[in-house]
């Protein structure tokens, strides 16, 4: 459904991604592991079109997406829906006007009752019912991040692209945003990439991982193959996943 071919991105002098190959297939759930600043919020901003490869070529369902212009990528955006690190609501909204802000924007033909009935099951989705008139700040944390995400499966994306989901989060509404982010795909049947650098997250829910370092793929393969990796990185990434379970 989705592939990267030797695709790399300079910023300046600066090479961000160099030649990265991957791709993914529907339903999957790919983590995409690194330290900061290793690219990997700016491969999700190269595959929305939000940033534009240097070189190489981003497939999209057999089409090449890249070198579209800006007009002709908004079909393709809007099959994509990104839930960003920080929810990013508005506060002066209710929650349900904030997951219904998409559809007002994108669906102008859309019914009132047909935007309340996308809203209310997007909330349900994320097991979130009777806090649609409270404003963000009056929920907690864990809820504006779910919040975040049902404003993005309202608009009913075939993607979801997570940019480190579980920041800031405790250990309990982490596993419950693991959870959400399993869930949701198989029950959707979407294709999820979630951009993170905790190896614990992956470990639980991914299918496949892809390790980054210094722009280069390290490591790919499932959680098993993952386990068995040699390299320097995955193993302290493996270490820190371990040690987090004892703590």
């Amino acid at each position: 459904m989705i592939r990267f071919d030797k695709v790399k991105k300079s910023f300046g002098p600066k090479e961000v991604l160099k030649g990265i190959s991957f791709s993914v297939k529907k339903g999957e759930i790919l983590f995409i592991l690194g330290t900061s600043g290793t690219g990997k919020s700016v491969l999700l901003k190269n595959l929305v079109g939000l940033l534009r490869p240097t070189s190489g070529e981003i497939w999209i369902d057999g089409q090449e997406v890249s070198h579209l212009t800006e007009e002709e990528y908004l079909p393709v955006r809007r099959r994509c829906g990104m839930v960003f690190q920080h929810p990013a609501l508005f506060d002066s909204l209710s929650v349900y006007e904030n997951v219904a802000f998409g559809l007002r924007r994108h669906f102008s033909d859309l019914k009132e009752s047909q935007i309340r009935e996308k809203v209310m099951e997007s909330l349900n989705l994320v097991h979130l019912n009777g806090i649609e008139s409270k404003r963000p700040q009056e929920i907690s944390y864990g809820m504006q991040k779910r919040v975040s995400l049902a404003r993005t499966l309202a608009v009913g994306p075939e993607v979801l692209l997570f940019d480190e989901p579980t920041t800031g989060l405790d250990p309990i509404t982490t596993n419950a945003i693991n959870q959400l982010i399993q869930e949701l795909s198989h029950k959707l049947q979407t294709t999820s990439i979630v951009v993170s650098h905790d190896m614990h997250c992956a470990l639980d829910i991914a299918d496949r991982v892809i390790v980054l370092d210094q722009g280069h793929i390290v490591e790919e393969g499932d959680v098993e193959h993952l386990k068995q990796s040699s390299h320097p990185l995955v193993r302290d990434f493996l270490q820190e996943a371990l040690s987090a379970e004892r703590a």
